[in-house]
């Protein structure tokens, strides 16, 4: 792919769904409460997002109200602290429309769901001379737990590349489907490049050759509603802190059909029915309660759930439109800078992330004099080092828009940028 740089001008969408960014800004504390981000144009939501305030109370109610162990009481408490529990893993169940809260399993991060799968799924029936396919655009958590099994278990990581114009060569991706490739993992969304990939597409032909096949969502649920019964995937990853949840819990689905499949890793109280004195006796309890062993995040559950009903308030394809309409205007402005580079298709702008870079000024020199000026985005590899080497780039800037962001902070971005153009002149 070839770095996009001046174009002619962009013709704008549709109009998009009416959305009153005002009224969802006010939703978040970070912005009214704290002298240092009244101003703040906050563009690093790719790699987390600010919480509402209807999140932070349900966490502040959890600990304040019913905090108590979980799963390990019967007093009424800690009843009233198991049922929230559950009832937000039914949220999350319905979020995502999986058939039974038994798929839903409640761990640190996406990161943690895929290792979970790599190590106590994968490697457990991987074999020499087999065949991993991630693809060039995934980050790090999506591409090193693969490799690591490839190189335990003798088998080879295999690369789906990108085409010219940033999306995947599922064409030049000889013997994807053949009958020696073991699994396949992807991202719905890059994180770089913002690409969209068709996962529905991907899913519905690896079932065709009962290959396994998971999804890394981490980047789509704040614009994409995602059904995994259609979807037919294997597994899929998310974190709550991508989507306006607390850091420190994420999700992942298991097909109801894989359940029996995946070796539990974390190993502990909680999650065994019967200990015994060997380890071929010990039984594991039921899933998901057998992948979620210690005493389980309370607080983050229910602030994951909250995070789930807040984005269903505002609605998935309202965000996409709004955030959509600040990509493009974001995108446009860029073009006009002979020196800028970006990386992002334009038929991709509606996931919000515009990563770019320029030809005279570092990427971190550059996103230090945006900090200065009050613009939040990120620098650097974006933990997607294949990526940027196939761009023959070491570092990017990255602007993620979201759903409390507005036209003044993409005039925020650029009046920075053209700042930062006169102190590097």
């Amino acid at each position: 792919m070839t770095p996009i740089t001046r174009a002619e001008p962009i013709a704008a969408e549709e109009a998009a769904v009416p959305f009153d960014a005002a009224k969802v800004k006010a939703c978040f504390p970070i912005f009214f409460d704290n002298a240092l981000t009244r101003k703040l144009s906050y563009l690093d939501n790719a790699a987390t997002s600010q919480k509402p305030l209807s999140v932070l109370q349900a966490m502040d109610n959890a600990v304040r109200s019913y905090c108590s162990p979980v799963h390990r009481g019967f007093y009424p408490i800690a009843e009233q602290s198991t049922q929230r529990y559950e009832q937000a893993r039914q949220t999350l169940t319905d979020f995502i429309s999986a058939k039974t809260s038994a798929s839903i399993i409640f761990n640190a991060s996406a990161t943690d769901g895929i290792n979970q799968i790599a190590k106590g799924f994968l490697l457990p029936r991987l074999s020499a001379g087999q065949n991993v396919w991630v693809t060039r655009m995934e980050h790090h958590a999506n591409y090193l737990p693969w490799l690591f099994v490839c190189d335990k278990a003798g088998a080879n990581l295999r690369i789906i590349e990108l085409s010219d114009n940033g999306e995947l060569d599922i064409d030049g991706a000889h013997g994807l489907f053949a009958d020696n490739t073991a699994m396949i993992a992807l991202s719905h969304t890059s994180n770089v490049l913002g690409t969209n990939n068709d996962v529905y597409a991907l899913c519905k032909k690896a079932r065709e050759h009962d290959i396994p096949i998971l999804i890394d969502a981490a980047q789509a649920m704040v614009t994409h509603s995602l059904d995994v019964e259609s979807l037919s995937c294997d597994f899929l990853v998310f974190s709550a802190h991508k989507m306006f949840g607390p850091t420190g819990i994420g999700l992942l689905y298991i097909a109801p059909h894989r359940l029996g499949d995946v070796q539990p890793l974390r190993l502990g109280g909680g999650m065994v029915d019967f200990t015994a004195d060997t380890f071929a006796q010990t039984i594991w309890s039921e899933p998901p309660y057998c992948f979620e062993a210690g005493s389980p995040n309370l607080a983050g559950a229910i602030g994951f759930a909250a995070a789930c009903e807040f984005v269903n308030a505002i609605g998935q394809h309202q965000a996409k439109q709004y955030i959509s309409s600040l990509a493009l205007q974001l995108y446009q402005a860029l073009l006009d800078f002979d020196r800028v580079k970006l990386l992002t298709p334009l038929k991709h702008v509606s996931s919000g992330i515009i990563s770019f870079y320029h030809d005279d000024i570092h990427a971190h020199d550059l996103a230090h004099i945006m900090g200065d000026a009050g613009v939040a985005v990120r620098a650097g590899h974006h933990c997607a080092q294949p990526l940027l080497a196939h761009f023959n780039v070491n570092s990017t800037v990255r602007a993620s828009i979201s759903v409390y962001n507005t036209p003044e902070d993409i005039v925020a971005l650029i009046t920075a940028l053209r700042h930062a153009q006169t102190v590097f002149a």
